[in-house]
């Protein structure tokens, strides 16, 4: 069985995920999604903790915040801490996001976010490519700020569009991290 692009389809919503809680259009119910996870899940080879945060991720994408964050929650080390700050940036509170971004430390998955999110800004903004990608780094914190603005500001549309696709770049290297692709 092929996991990750069995998972992937779950990222292929009508539109990406708002930077606040949601919820939008042509998400999925969490008991649908659960219905159709558990038994992709459970068939994998993938540790009982990668479940969890796939299913936290998934979860958080279909904008049902309270229950990942009851999954990310449950694991504790910085893949879910990271996944646990996503939850909190989309509450929003951004404080408490930023405080589980600090637990995450220099997280393996944003090398390549930075990777992708540098060639997706590249001819769009390069000045949000340089606040987010300083000296080529991912700056997770900059991306809280970043989304705290956006989300403060109606206007900023085309800006919010931007980090939208960020955060679909974010889930997507996540998914492929805990999958192991």
């Amino acid at each position: 069985m092929s996991t990750s692009p069995d998972l992937e389809k779950f990222l292929a919503t009508a539109e990406p995920a708002d930077l606040g809680p949601g919820p939008r259009q042509g998400v999925q119910s969490q008991a649908a999604l659960e219905k159709q996870l558990t038994p992709l899940l459970r068939g994998s080879r993938l540790s009982a903790e990668r479940q969890e945060l796939i299913q936290a991720l998934i979860l958080l994408w279909h904008d049902h915040l309270d229950a990942a964050h009851t999954v990310a929650q449950s694991v504790e080390n910085s893949d879910g801490a990271f996944v646990h700050g996503i939850m909190h940036r989309r509450e929003p509170d951004y404080g408490n996001a930023a405080y589980w971004f600090r637990r995450v430390g220099k997280h393996p998955a944003f090398a390549e976010i930075a990777k992708q999110a540098a060639a997706l800004l590249q001819p769009k903004d390069e000045a949000l490519r340089n606040e987010l990608i300083p000296a080529g780094q991912w700056d997770p914190f900059a991306f809280i700020s970043a989304c705290e603005q956006a989300n403060r500001n109606p206007s900023a549309t085309t800006r919010k569009t931007a980090l939208q696709d960020l955060q679909q770049i974010e889930t997507s290297v996540l998914l492929a991290r805990f999958t192991g692709t």
